[in-house]
């Protein structure tokens, strides 16, 4: 079948797009999940009478609409529906606490949450602790003042916008101060869909995703649910939170999954499980990976049983997803790169001057192009220091590039830990311990961990009256961050120390801790 023809589409709300795919697939499967289904006629509809019953509630285009939600069809309906209503939708992670999710809420002055049953708690301590009084939108069973989610319906919508307006607002974390949110508009969105028509599998009925990376994360909610969705194919949406490998590679033989986007945990689960090998894995045609470099054993040792040739990509929350993937190159993938530029990619690696630098030479990754963001939200000197004088984006990566324009990611400027694909930034989990009544100072770092790529761990000075093992235990600072903080950001170890390693400007050595 030939792919779906978008030049019909007159208007710039990203989610008008949807409406041609609908129109020409709409009997075809969307989204599985569990036992439930639903094809491309039924999902544009319910998203656009959502949409609808947005705007019934009150919100009006540029309002936020925060989606608190683990991986389920409401996401995504929620995602479409904000979309087409014009209320930028701002996704936060599912496994974020009252003390990480106030910032998000506030800085975002979100007029609606959406959330779950299971999370309803955690929003009502948010708004407890922030005095907000946001509408609160609820999956399953809520508190009496809740809105259900099931009845927000209106008349189908799909308000007009203009390119540069706001469509989803993401939120990304920096080495210091509160996580920013990104603004990516229309523009960004329809960019990042029409480079989804030309990946994957040629016809559009035959792609079949696995989606088993969450959608608050832009991989997820760009790469894995926006670009199949809207070129036509189906999704097969699991929980993250309940990631089993033999489960995932059952799936893939089961449904003849098509493509498959993971982290290296996820690999490495796969080798190492039992079932590794007892399953048919060859309706494959892409295999992707991000987050971190892929071990070449773990990379071969999958490749040689799928049969499939697995590629890595990058991009970033601020380039509303990929700007490279190895799939997409001229020579294919290419062990140890991201690929090569895509084509609406502008970019280069410059030295500490910005001037650019020939092949083989390593500096900062600069990006620019239709995918990257408008700015921070409400932050306008963070985002003209983001940009430089000629609009690239300084993506804080340090890379270098052959004389094929295959790129390769050095290492990242930024004080950054990637474990298991989630970002931990060390200066957020520093400033909790600093919390701790024992702790006088405390520094985090990354430790290399085979599975997870690295995990965080902290070396903790105790106050002057602290007694180590009778005041204070590793394992109380470490239930400590586990009470305020996602999981995923604990660290997995505590070492106390006397002092931390300072340079002589005062600034911890992290080079010499491990």
């Amino acid at each position: 079948m030939e792919r779906t023809d978008f030049r019909s589409v007159e208007s710039a709300n990203a989610g008008a797009l949807y409406d041609v795919t609908a129109a020409e697939r709409g009997d075809n499967p969307a989204i599985k999940m569990g036992d439930r289904t639903l094809t491309h006629a039924e999902f544009r509809d319910r998203s656009a009478r959502f949409a609808g019953g947005l705007a019934d509630l009150g919100l009006e285009p540029d309002d936020r609409l925060l989606v608190y939600v683990p991986n389920c069809p409401a996401f995504l309906i929620a995602f479409f529906g904000g979309i087409r209503a014009g209320t930028p939708v701002s996704p936060a992670n599912p496994q974020y606490r009252a003390r990480e999710l106030e910032h998000q809420l506030t800085d975002s002055d979100a007029k609606a949450i959406i959330t779950h049953e299971q999370l309803r708690d955690v929003v009502a301590e948010t708004i407890d602790n922030t005095g907000v009084d946001p509408l609160v939108i609820t999956v399953g069973e809520g508190r009496p003042d809740d809105i259900s989610f099931e009845d927000v319906e209106g008349e189908p919508i799909c308000v007009d916008r203009e390119d540069d307006d706001v469509v989803t607002q993401l939120y990304t974390s920096g080495t210091t101060g509160a996580p920013k949110g990104v603004l990516s508009t229309h523009k960004n969105l329809r960019t990042q869909a029409f480079a989804g028509l030309g990946t994957g599998v040629d016809d559009p009925d035959e792609e079949r995703v696995l989606v088993s990376l969450p959608l608050y994360h832009t991989t997820g909610v760009y790469h894995c649910t926006w670009q199949p969705l809207i070129k036509g194919g189906c999704i097969y949406l699991r929980d993250p939170a309940q990631w089993d490998p033999a489960d995932a590679m059952a799936a893939i033989e089961e449904h003849e999954i098509s493509s498959f986007n993971g982290v290296t945990a996820m690999f490495v689960d796969m080798i190492n499980d039992e079932s590794f090998g007892d399953h048919d894995l060859s309706s494959l045609e892409t295999v992707g990976e991000g987050g971190a470099k892929m071990s070449v054993t773990v990379q071969e040792t999958f490749e040689a049983v799928a049969g499939v040739e697995m590629h890595e990509g990058y991009g970033l929350t601020e380039t509303s997803g990929a700007t490279h993937a190895g799939n997409e190159s001229t020579f294919g993938p290419r062990l140890g790169t991201i690929g090569q530029p895509f084509r609406m990619t502008d970019c280069k690696i410059v030295d500490d001057d910005g001037n650019e630098l020939p092949p083989g030479e390593e500096g900062e990754l600069l990006i620019r192009g239709p995918h990257v963001m408008k700015g921070y939200h409400n932050l306008p000197e963070e985002t003209d220091a983001a940009f430089d004088e000629n609009g690239y984006f300084r993506t804080g990566d340090i890379a270098r590039c052959d004389e094929d324009n295959y790129y390769e990611i050095i290492d990242r400027a930024k004080d950054v830990i990637v474990t298991a694909g989630y970002n931990v930034y060390p200066s957020e989990v520093e400033d909790l311990l600093r919390e701790h009544e024992a702790v006088a100072d405390v520094a985090v770092v990354g430790i290399p961990d085979e599975r997870r790529n690295e995990v965080p761990k902290a070396f903790v000075v105790p106050t002057p009256t602290t007694t180590v093992g009778e005041d204070v235990t590793a394992e109380e600072i470490t239930q400590f961050a586990l009470d305020n903080l996602a999981a995923y950001k604990h660290p997995r170890m505590v070492e106390f120390m006397d002092e931390l390693p300072r340079t002589a400007s005062g600034k911890v050595r992290k080079i010499e801790l491990e």
